[in-house]
């Protein structure tokens, strides 16, 4: 009940016009005391909302949500029939996949969310995930070929991201191994992919991507590294939905490649794009750190670390890439 209360209530403020807290109560069938705690709990989840005795509630700033149909529309253009949900309030969209495994889901199938109540990046982090600041998205694949054909996926998402930013907003990124969107050395979007299934046989695969793109102060102050956003990098405003479906698009086109060509066509595009290439790095796992230089990725997707002069491959897991 809280739930579908908070998801109305989000609908009603979100043109940016004054609503009386009287009229929402006696819409929503519930106190004024029952709004206000409400209301309360969504300023907690990002959304800026202040009161004015006589006038009630009102969004500091209008937001445009997300909507199935307009991401869907985007897509019929883009030649690309991927399942869409949207969602008010979820857990985690790659939580909300994963657990629909394998039955429930259809190749393709994507989850986007105003906001996440436990949003994960990699390594067990948490990723703040505000209301209706960014894009919260991920992606069901099936791994026709076996859980091996998932071998360098946040690689091919990462490039699909980047064709995007370039082709649709002229942004120039960065990509760090294994799974990071940075602009001008700051982060922008992270990518988080998640397996289930057998060694041998088919498997099943949740691409997630977290992508920042109008960051509200109060969640700024949580995060304990550089970032960045779109609205900051492009000095304007983005249409999320619009964003979405090109989003959903490209990382369908690339992982098609992905699976024909397996990531060697791809090389390139990294490596113009490593934001590590040829600099002194370290390469923490658990207590244990290892320097070298940083030469790019190979066809399997494992970043090529050089030590002593000899070049050697890391594969992904529990590891965390940074500059020295």
């Amino acid at each position: 009940m809280a739930k579908v209360v908070r998801e109305e209530l989000i609908r009603q403020l979100a043109d940016g016009q004054f609503i009386s807290g009287q009229h929402l109560a006696e819409q929503l069938n519930v106190s004024r005391t029952a709004i206000s705690k409400h209301v309360k709990v969504l300023t907690e989840m990002g959304l800026d909302i202040f009161s004015v005795q006589g006038k009630g509630y009102k969004l500091a700033q209008s937001i445009t949500l997300l909507d199935s149909q307009k991401i869907t529309n985007e897509l019929t253009n883009l030649n690309r029939k991927n399942l869409i949900e949207v969602h008010s309030i979820i857990d985690s969209t790659n939580s909300y996949l994963m657990r629909r495994l394998p039955n429930n889901v259809t190749h393709g199938q994507t989850c986007v969310s105003e906001f996440q109540s436990a949003g994960r990046g990699r390594r067990g982090k948490e990723w703040i995930s505000p209301f209706g600041s960014h894009l919260y998205l991920s992606m069901y694949w099936y791994l026709e070929q076996g859980m091996s054909a998932a071998m360098g996926i946040s690689l091919v998402v990462g490039i699909a991201v980047s064709d995007v930013l370039q082709q649709e907003y002229e942004l120039e990124v960065q990509l760090k191994w294994p799974n990071d969107i940075y602009v001008n050395g700051k982060k922008l979007a992270g990518i988080l992919v998640e397996l289930e299934g057998q060694s041998i046989g088919p498997g099943n695969c949740v691409i997630g991507l977290g992508l920042n793109i109008n960051m509200p102060k109060q969640s700024a102050d949580q995060i304990d590294q550089p970032w960045t956003d779109l609205s900051t990098e492009l000095n304007h405003d983005v249409d999320r939905n619009m964003l979405s479906a090109q989003l959903i698009a490209k990382i369908s086109e690339r992982l098609e490649q992905h699976h024909q060509f397996g990531l060697a066509p791809m090389l390139d595009d990294w490596q113009r794009q490593d934001f590590f290439y040829n600099k002194q790095v370290k390469l923490l796992t658990g207590n244990k750190e290892t320097r070298g230089i940083c030469k790019g990725i190979n066809s399997s997707g494992a970043l090529l670390l050089e030590v002593n002069g000899k070049q050697q491959p890391i594969y992904g897991g529990e590891v965390s890439l940074r500059g020295v």
